[in-house]
C-alpha cells in the first residue's frame, strides 16, 4: 500500500450524478459524471457548455449549448462540483447599479 498513490478528490461518490466542471480558459461544463481515470480525465455524458459573455469573456451568460457525451482532459480541468445541492448567490462584493 505504501507504493500506491491516492487521488486527492473521490470521484467514486459522483459517477452517475450531476457535476459541473470548469476548465482552464474559463470554459463550464455541467453533465452527467460517466467515468474517470487517475489523471482526472472526465467522461460526462448529457454535457451542457456555457457560453461566454461576447464583451467579458470571463463572465458567463444564460445561454447554453448542447454537448452530448464528452472527454473533458484532466489537464484542463480546474473544478469539479456537484449539481445537486449548490445554488447560485448574489456576489456580495459588487457595487449596486447607481453607485
Amino acid at each position: 500500500m505504501a507504493g500506491r498513490k491516492e487521488t486527492v478528490l473521490d470521484l467514486a461518490k459522483f459517477v452517475d450524478k450531476g457535476v459541473q466542471v470548469k476548465l482552464t480558459g474559463g470554459r463550464q461544463v455541467t453533465g452527467t459524471l460517466k467515468g474517470y481515470d487517475q489523471l482526472l480525465n472526465l467522461v460526462l455524458d448529457e454535457a451542457v457548455e456555457f457560453l461566454r459573455d461576447g464583451d467579458d469573456p470571463l463572465k458567463t451568460t444564460d445561454q447554453t449549448r448542447r454537448l452530448g457525451l464528452i472527454v473533458c482532459r484532466g489537464t484542463a480541468v480546474m473544478l469539479v462540483s456537484p449539481t445537486d445541492g449548490t445554488d447560485e448567490i448574489a456576489n456580495p462584493f459588487t457595487q449596486p447599479d447607481g453607485a
